[in-house]
């Protein structure tokens, strides 16, 4: 059981998964590594995109998804939220909007069961890799419109999802609008991990002055592909505070409300936006004396 709500301080809980093809089995896989966090004290807890299902055959995708309302892994974790006393970020679920598109949406869920806050992951991750991987994201997927702060206990929570975290306008917005701490849950190639996943979440902690929670699917997938896992917590002057390894497990830190203050004080960065714009290229000065 999550211990009791702290004005100063509480326990952040992220779950790194290695999600497959199979929705009943994701789901036992989540449900089980929540169950850990919370025994560890965890009063958030955070899954991994796409917790209920990595799947890359659109006939298959489609047959396995299910719409927000009869979806029956939501139903369960609901369930388990409110079994467990505890806020649970479904960092993301596979939800069929129309026959021919999904959305990659975020559930935050109360000590109570209620779905409290969604969020539809907006930038869509179409690339072609240099390995010859290709990803094609809005094929399959619907890009949502609206940035969100959820409220929590303890401050608001900005939403967002994976490929995400290459917007910084969109952290920096969130951070303006009232977040306190930035959720990132993922599904980072490994490819892209190594090379970029560390530096981007510290730079998003750095840059908007927040907490950050990243829980990340790791290890090789049933369709092929491999992630990166190295699920984070980031303090908002950019320490790491917990790292996961590869494999499914969870991660635990204890977040300290002052520092959020202590950060913005030491360097008032947030305040100190300053409006500009684009200058034209000076002319070169054979140019201007041609003139």
């Amino acid at each position: 059981m999550s211990s009791p709500v702290s004005p100063t301080s509480f326990r952040v809980g992220l779950v790194q998964m290695c999600s497959g093809r199979d929705l009943s089995r994701n789901v036992r896989d989540a449900t089980a590594l929540i169950r850990e966090a919370a025994s560890g004290g965890a009063d958030y807890i955070q899954t991994p995109e796409v917790t209920n299902l990595m799947e890359l055959d659109r006939e298959r995708l489609f047959a396995a998804a299910e719409p927000e309302s009869t979806n029956a892994a939501l139903q369960h974790f609901r369930e388990l939220a409110r079994e467990l006393s505890v806020w649970l970020h479904i960092g993301s679920l596979v939800i069929k909007v129309t026959d021919q598109k999904l959305a990659n949406r975020a559930f935050i869920i109360s000590p109570a069961g209620d779905v409290v806050a969604r969020y539809d992951k907006i930038h869509m991750f179409d690339v072609d890799l240099p390995n010859g991987e290709v990803y094609r994201e809005s094929a399959n997927y619907e890009p949502g419109s609206k940035a969100v702060v959820a409220p929590l206990p303890w401050g608001g929570l900005g939403l967002s999802i994976c490929y995400d975290l290459r917007f910084p306008h969109l952290y920096r917005a969130l951070a303006k609008a009232g977040a306190s701490f930035l959720a990132v849950p993922a599904a980072f190639t490994r490819v892209t991990g190594e090379a970029h996943w560390v530096t981007l979440l510290r730079a998003r902690a750095i840059e908007a002055q927040c907490y950050v929670f990243a829980a990340a699917q790791g290890g090789q997938h049933e369709h092929g592909r491999e992630t990166f896992g190295h699920s984070l917590i980031v303090s908002p002057w950019g320490q790491v505070l917990a790292e996961g390894g590869v494999h499914p497990s969870v991660i635990l830190a204890d977040v300290d409300l002052s520092l959020i203050g202590d950060v913005r004080s030491r360097v008032p960065s947030l305040r100190h936006d300053r409006s500009f714009e684009i200058a034209p290229a000076e002319r070169n000065a054979a140019e201007e004396i041609a003139s």
